[in-house]
């Protein structure tokens, strides 16, 4: 029996084998949790070799894992900037499984979506990143928490930030702003959303081994990762599946005096 019987998550930004939305879309089905996982529908040319290698097929893939665990899982598409697939996407997730008690906010452009001396800087790559990370939150919380406000019972909402908020690169400006924006939008969400049982938190991952660093680090890592890696207090990278296991935690009833927080995952790196 699972602490998330009878329950249902919706998981964003789900797609990549190496990824914190697998894994937490994974944590919460080891519960008993039934769960969305929803992606932007990858061009299957553009997967890392590894993904290639194993026959990878983005939510898809997450979803058959799920179903081998023995709870239903629903992949969609959706782009989390508009806010009509977003809608379409909690519909489709309450006429299947009749209700939403988890959203986890893990949807961002690519890591190198933006990357660029501030000089050069495009309109269109800032716009992107805060579209999709900040944007993005907020069109998912406010379809999910409208959900749950009729239900009535509550229900947990947690966003991926990240540390880069605080050890922003100079090459790093929308990513680091966007989650910047997302940590306030964190807290003040859960101000708002706490007298109707509606619980928003954020996690904050540190330099995490995951698919979107491959675009910095390679994969294989190189000696740049080393270096990344040799700068974090604790020696080591986060792994996806710690961060996604702490994600399915903060929703939990063990978890339900945390409200507005931001806690970042890190092995010391933003200390």
């Amino acid at each position: 029996m699972g602490k998330f019987d009878g329950k249902v998550a919706v998981v964003t930004g789900a797609g990549r084998m190496r990824g914190i939305g697998r894994s937490a879309a994974l944590a919460f089905a080891r519960e008993g949790a039934q769960v969305t996982v929803s992606g932007t529908g990858r061009d299957p040319q553009t997967f890392p070799q590894d993904e290639q290698d194993a026959g990878w097929k983005d939510v898809d893939s997450v979803a058959q894992e799920i179903n081998r665990l023995g709870v239903e899982a629903l992949p969609l598409v959706a782009d989390v900037t508009r806010s009509d697939q977003v809608q379409a996407m909690v519909d489709r997730t309450v006429d299947l499984f009749g209700r939403i008690d988890f959203l986890v906010n893990n949807a961002s452009a690519p890591r190198m979506a933006a990357w660029a001396n501030f000089e050069d800087l495009t309109e269109e790559a800032w716009r992107h990143v805060l579209d999709v990370k900040v944007t993005g939150a907020f069109l998912c919380t406010q379809a999910v928490t409208r959900v749950m406000m009729r239900q009535g019972w509550g229900g947990s909402i947690v966003n991926v930030i990240s540390v880069e908020a605080k050890i922003s690169r100079p090459t790093d400006l929308a990513y680091a702003t966007a989650s910047g924006a997302l940590y306030t939008f964190t807290t003040k969400a859960g101000r708002a959303l706490a007298p109707h049982g509606i619980r928003v938190n954020g996690v904050s991952p540190g330099t995490t081994d995951t698919s979107r660093n491959d675009a910095l680090y390679g994969y294989p890592r190189s000696q740049e990762w080393a270096a990344r890696v040799e700068s974090i207090p604790i020696g080591r990278a986060g792994t996806p599946e710690e961060i996604g296991d702490f994600i399915a935690w903060l929703c939990s009833k063990e978890a339900e005096f945390i409200v507005g927080q931001c806690i970042e995952i890190d092995g010391g790196q933003a200390t």
